[in-house]
């Protein structure tokens, strides 16, 4: 509260002082300057809630350098814990989840500087904890040959895909895309501040998503059953923790899903926007999941192609009949949440199918049925942001617990989201 009331009054002595530079020698910002990379102002308002702050690092093993006769740490995860002031009163906290690119950090603010993820469950007293995931950000590893990184964008790419797909039409919804702030080319501060958050991320997905399964229950056997949201390829590792560790997680909230089963649909520097390359052999993840009956190949999954492939709706790969079940993951709630202009509108309904073909029963939210029109595929930062976040809020809300038999989850009791 106190570093908003600074906020208000520095602004009011901006706005009588104008452009003139105060007796710090420091330029006077207006409430309109307080954008990008200009927020780090002094004169500039915070719009995040009060919080303390904490981190630590979960998991991780030694292991023996060669070349120096002596230990490394690896394998560990980052762990960022934002406790409301005065304390959480929710009973499960909430665990954020981004693809890496860019870092947990994404969670806290926007690009333009307003208000984030964390601020808004802050706010509603949850206790709330921001993953860098193993590889990536502040989860970077030292044994370099194991972790091996690549270019995660380039400006094409996040403008094509992500700010400003209505520039080149990929596909007929993103015409109808109008949230994000800015108008998503290079030059533009908001785009310019979003790019700088973006980092190189890991190409051994192997590694990655085994100590995300481990770490990640580890995680929550120390802070108790949790609910967890995710952003793009960060909603494999909800995947994982729910396979391994199903009984610690309240519920799932997805958005956007990047792990689109045996398929990325994602576009590259050549294909601008949507492509399709093979990708995750285990439907959704690179690892073994825990299918039944139990397989000891992925090639044991007979994923076929379903459906035409067009611009506006795109063909699946799903598993042949009668498919294997995933009954660890469906004992956990799961929400997907699309935008309407995003490139996900064009295939989010392969996510659902694969669910519903495994045995779990995933609740789609889309936006454009709820009369929330034109996000693209980063719906979490875009002008709308807390109106997206009240949404998923009603999801988490609705998502009771009916009994626990030693520490496990023994029923759910679910209602509607809308």
């Amino acid at each position: 509260m106190l570093p908003s009331i600074i906020g208000a009054l520095a602004c009011f002595v901006a706005s009588v002082l104008g452009n003139e530079e105060t007796s710090t020698g420091q330029a006077a910002y207006t409430e309109d300057r307080c954008v990008g990379i200009n927020a780090i102002s002094p004169y500039c308002p915070t719009r995040e809630a009060a919080y303390s702050r904490d981190f630590f690092y979960i998991g991780g093993r030694y292991q023996l350098n060669a070349a120096l006769k002596q230990n490394i740490l690896v394998d560990q995860m980052y762990v960022e814990k934002l406790t409301p002031l005065g304390g959480a009163t929710k009973p499960y906290p909430i665990v954020l989840f981004t693809a890496g690119v860019p870092s947990g950090a994404a969670w806290l603010n926007t690009p333009d500087n307003r208000g984030g993820w964390a601020s808004y469950f802050i706010k509603k007293r949850y206790q709330v904890y921001i993953v860098d995931q193993t590889g990536m950000g502040r989860g970077s590893q030292n044994k370099l040959d194991a972790w091996p990184l690549k270019l995660s964008t380039t400006d094409i790419i996040t403008r094509n895909a992500y700010t400003a797909p209505e520039i080149i039409d990929p596909y007929p919804q993103s015409q109808n895309h109008t949230q994000w702030p800015g108008n998503g080319t290079k030059g533009d501060p908001i785009f310019d501040a979003f790019m700088a958050s973006f980092l190189p991320i890991t190409t051994n997905l192997t590694i990655q998503e085994l100590t995300m399964r481990t770490d990640g229950c580890a995680l929550l056997n120390l802070i108790g059953p949790s609910f967890t949201i995710s952003h793009s390829i960060g909603s494999t590792y909800p995947i994982l923790i729910s396979d391994e560790c199903p009984q610690l997680v309240m519920g799932s909230v997805n958005l956007e899903p990047g792990n689109t089963p045996f398929q990325s649909y994602v576009g590259n520097s050549t294909v601008p926007a949507v492509g399709r390359s093979s990708a995750r052999p285990y439907g959704l993840t690179t690892t073994p999941l825990t299918y039944v009956p139990a397989i000891s190949n992925s090639t044991e999954l007979g994923a076929i192609t379903v459906g035409n492939d067009t611009a506006a709706l795109r063909s699946c790969m799903l598993q042949s009949s009668p498919a294997h079940q995933l009954p660890n993951i469906a004992k956990v709630p799961y929400a997907l949440v699309t935008g309407s202009a995003s490139p996900h509108i064009t295939y989010d309904h392969c996510m659902v199918d694969f669910l519903t073909q495994a045995g779990v029963s995933p609740d789609w939210i889309k936006l454009g049925d709820l009369g929330i029109e034109g996000n693209g595929h980063f719906l979490f930062l875009e002008k709308n942001n807390l109106e997206i976040a009240a949404v998923v809020h009603r999801w988490i809300k609705n998502q009771t617990i009916a009994s626990f038999d030693g520490g496990k989850k023994t029923g759910w009791s679910r209602t509607a989201t809308t």
